[in-house]
């Protein structure tokens, strides 16, 4: 279950994406199980994850959605071939992102 985000949450997560390279790459493989788990991982480790479309870039428009409902994450932008994803860490004290 995702929390939504007031436009100055939105506004931080996007300048702090503005500093991370993409973690993730959507290949040939597309949405396959082992991207979301890995994708799950990352969001898990870094709350904040940028993942760019090497492929299916005509589609990101309707993948990029896809991939926050599946993961539970927020789709924070996408802007160009790359979509931002930002979800908070169920534990607080692991939380590296604060509001």
């Amino acid at each position: 279950m995702t929390v939504e985000l007031n436009n100055a949450q939105i506004r931080k997560l996007k300048g702090m994406a503005q500093c991370i390279d993409a973690t993730l790459k959507v290949g040939k493989s597309g949405l396959s199980p082992a991207f979301i788990q890995s994708l799950n991982q990352e969001l898990d480790r870094h709350e904040l994850v940028k993942i760019k479309f090497t492929e299916f870039k005509e589609q990101k428009k309707e993948l990029a959605p896809q991939l926050a409902e599946k993961t539970g994450a927020h789709l924070v932008t996408l802007l160009g071939n790359v979509a931002v994803l930002y979800r908070q860490n169920s534990e607080p004290e692991k939380r590296k992102i604060k509001f």
